[in-house]
């Protein structure tokens, strides 16, 4: 078997983040090589670094970008299709906020690639830091998650932090129009277990930080509620559609 490093790159895409994303790339290349980043359509000059820094190291950092804004999951898929032309099989998503624990690279690397069908979720351990309305809407949102798969041990949805196979994420990217925005976490991992991918939950660090500390968050409590309110109601009709094989498959597994 290839060693992860030859297989597996870590993916950062990155809309306006702030002075966090320098700290976050030159932590997840302290833990990693490859890693890309995938600048969204930024505007705010937080990736300036980034050409420099790739230009000493090419081997380890690849900047892409797209124009304009296009979403989370426009920037992974971005990313993705590169990834798969030049045959990686795997990609670890990481925010570029801060907020994930590079740390933690190395073991989901090493989990995914004992596991290579598997979606390695990480099971963020939150700290005091984290606002009581977002972990509530975590809640909310996993209930529905667990709901649409039919009880599986799919752990945190929205959280981030995850490897994915390549081909088949590209695979359940390019089978919809959506996922593209603050769905993409929910939605590719909702549609992996529905393509019967094992889930294996890892434990790993969750930090917010305040805008005085350099956090930027562009979640908006109201447009992207709304915005997997909608995903969830639209995933229910493919859920009953795909019921009685999730039934099987369940009842296979016992």
């Amino acid at each position: 078997m290839p060693a992860p490093s030859q297989t597996h790159l870590v993916l950062i895409p990155s809309y306006n983040s702030g002075p966090k994303l320098e700290s976050t790339v030159h932590q997840a290349l302290a833990a990693w090589s490859p890693v890309w980043v995938v600048i969204d359509g930024s505007t705010d000059g937080s990736d300036h670094f980034l050409d420099t820094l790739a230009n000493q190291s090419p081997a380890d950092l690849r900047v892409l970008r797209q124009t304009p804004n296009s979403g989370k999951g426009s920037a992974v898929l971005h990313g993705l299709r590169h990834a798969v032309a030049e045959n990686f099989t795997h990609i670890l998503t990481m925010d570029a906020d801060g907020q994930h624990d590079p740390q933690s690279i190395a073991a989901f690397m090493t989990t995914s690639a004992q596991n290579p069908t598997a979606l390695i979720l990480g099971a963020p351990q939150f700290d005091h830091s984290a606002p009581s309305e977002r972990l509530f809407g975590h809640h909310i949102a996993n209930f529905f998650a667990r709901l649409e798969t039919l009880g599986s041990n799919l752990g945190d949805c929205l959280f981030g932090f995850r490897v994915y196979p390549a081909h088949a994420l590209l695979s359940v990217l390019d089978s919809t129009r959506y996922a593209r925005h603050y769905d993409f976490d929910p939605e590719s991992a909702i549609r992996l277990v529905w393509r019967g991918h094992p889930v294996i939950n890892l434990p790993t660090p969750c930090r917010y930080f305040t805008p005085s500390e350099g956090g930027v968050s562009h979640f908006r409590y109201l447009r992207d509620n709304l915005l997997l309110i909608g995903m969830y109601a639209r995933l229910l009709i493919g859920f009953f559609l795909r019921l009685p094989l999730l039934i099987l498959r369940r009842l296979n597994t016992k």
